[in-house]
């Protein structure tokens, strides 16, 4: 498509939406069977987008529609410039510039349209920044401010935001740092502090937020924590427009599944198409697509391989991604992981280890400035004979790989699920949402891997119980048809990726709605956000 036809098409597919939008906010307005005697919901996804309609922005939209058609007052937490700094709208390569708030506020105006808001602006405490001036950038992380009866941890708060934003785990102690520190801190207090007088206005039944770890929602779910307030968290799930929501931790998407739960024969059919599409790289999450392609491996690397005893994949994560912070409990981070790994590889010279950066940490416009691929240059690996390092942007197939592996390491990817699916012994470093299960291995200590790992070097074959492939089969349907909530009766892809479409629709659909439904039960009667997909 012609540059200038695709922006007509997406100007109008945007238009479009808002009409939509305008349209069905009306509908749900004037047909919500209002009960004076309920508390309201609160919802607050300030980090979901700035002028776009997200799928977590449209995920809230629609279950905030749900909820008040369904009787429950509904308030939207709206900023309104309420930060000096957000998250989204700080720019990379200048901190100093302010965020593009008018088009944001456009936007906000827009998904909360007929709707009740309570808005909050900007309001700098001097005596706060004043506190903050001369922190050093350690001081900054473990900064707190006291809130009525609690201190409330602001750096650690923040800390998750800064590294997102920064695109890095380890973060420079110099003045461009700790400027976005203190623009961040001192937004965050000011959300702390309007949140906090609403929830004394309005003493809600439950609280809605985007994600749970960039600062203005991490505050707010922090805030209910302390005053036992119901609060759920959303983030995007592994099938195409489909939601995770949990009273938890969404990055960690903490995923209960029965014991007694087993895979019926068409359940089976239905997991292996899904599974086929995906090992070809055939398939995308939060609209993007990671592989354009996938590659076989190439003779030269087979050749190489055939030299080796054996082969062991290493498959790494984007640093600073908000999955991080949950996963980090056995190492420091990634790249401590990646130290002993090191350490391993030079201790073992019949090995062919494979080291593969993440496809997303080279993504345009978020590429990460921590990489695997610049710690693999500062350690030299390129110049160790046993290695094949693999870079971001280099598509050849990671199933492959595993098909030819003995055992794969990895540190909190899916990849990991999939390689226990395939049959394959997985020695995970970082916790994720199956390591809980009997599905791979997970020692709780750095000693514990090196041994772990040592052990499965030195064995003739790794022995897998057989018990893991089932299990990961298991948890994987489970996640994908049971913990996922499909929302394309309502949404659809745009042009733009990561950016969605409303489809044309009305109140009556989203009342009667059983993913809506389970939706508002979740929020309103506190039951389990699972919704079966059979």
């Amino acid at each position: 498509m012609q540059p200038f036809l695709k922006r007509l098409n997406i100007r109008l597919a945007g238009l479009q939406t808002d009409w939509r939008t305008i349209q069905l906010a009306r509908q749900v307005s004037r047909h919500s069977p209002l009960d004076e005697g309920k508390k309201p919901v609160i919802f607050f996804n300030a980090s979901t987008r700035l002028n776009t309609l997200s799928q977590n922005a449209g995920f809230a939209m629609l279950a905030a529609w749900a909820v008040q058609l369904a009787g429950s007052p509904v308030i939207h937490f709206v900023c309104q410039a309420g930060m000096s700094r957000c998250v989204l709208g700080t720019d990379q390569d200048d901190f100093g510039v302010t965020p593009p708030c008018q088009a944001c506020m456009r936007q906000s105006r827009l998904n909360t349209h007929a709707a009740q808001v309570r808005p909050f602006v900007y309001r700098e405490d001097t005596n706060l920044q004043t506190c903050l001036v001369d922190l050093t950038l350690d001081a900054l992380a473990g900064f707190e401010y006291p809130l009525a009866d609690r201190s409330l941890p602001l750096g650690a708060l923040v800390l998750p935001s800064i590294r997102w934003r920064l695109r890095r785990s380890s973060l420079p102690d110099d003045e461009d740092t700790r400027f976005l520190f203190r623009q961040y801190i001192l937004s965050a207090w000011n959300v702390a502090r309007e949140f906090e007088a609403l929830l004394e206005d309005t003493q809600p039944q439950a609280v809605l937020v985007f994600n749970g770890q960039f600062f203005p929602e991490a505050v707010v779910r922090w805030l209910c924590q302390q005053r036992g307030i119901f609060s759920v968290t959303h983030e995007v799930a592994m099938q195409p427009l489909s939601g995770f929501f949990t009273p938890g931790e969404a990055t960690a998407y903490p995923i209960s599944m029965p014991e007694n739960f087993a895979l019926t024969d068409a359940q089976n059919t239905r997991l292996d198409a899904y599974l086929e599409k995906r090992l070809q790289g055939n398939f995308s999450m939060a609209g993007i697509h990671f592989w354009p392609e996938m590659k076989t491996l190439a003779p030269a690397f087979l050749e190489k391989a055939a030299r080796f005893k054996q082969i062991v994949p290493i498959f790494t994560n984007v640093i600073f991604d908000t999955s991080q912070p949950q996963s980090n409990v056995v190492f420091e981070d990634m790249f401590a992981w990646l130290d002993l790994v090191l350490e391993l590889v030079q201790r073992h010279p019949e090995t062919l280890f494979v080291l593969r950066a993440h496809p997303d940490e080279k993504r345009a416009g978020k590429q990460s400035l921590q990489s695997v691929s610049a710690w693999a240059v500062e350690h030299g690996v390129n110049g160790l004979e046993n290695v094949v390092f693999v870079d971001s942007l280099e598509y050849i197939s990671s199933y492959e790989l595993i098909e030819h592996s003995k055992f794969i390491m990895t540190y909190n990817s899916t990849i990991g699920l999939e390689a226990a699916i395939l049959g394959k012994a997985v020695l995970c470093a970082g916790r994720s949402r199956f390591t809980s299960y009997p599905i791979v291995f997970f020692p709780d200590t750095p000693a514990g891997y090196r041994n772990q790992a040592e052990d499965f070097l030195a064995a003739d074959r790794v022995q897998v119980p057989p018990k893991f492939s089932e299990n990961a089969r298991r948890f994987l349907y489970y996640q994908l048809y049971r913990s996922s909530l499909p929302f394309n009766e309502f949404l659809e892809p745009s042009l733009v990726p990561g950016v969605i479409q409303l489809k044309k629709s009305n109140w009556k659909a989203i009342a009667n709605s059983p993913v809506m439904k389970t939706l508002v039960q979740g929020l309103v009667e506190q039951t389990p956000f699972l919704f079966t997909q059979d």
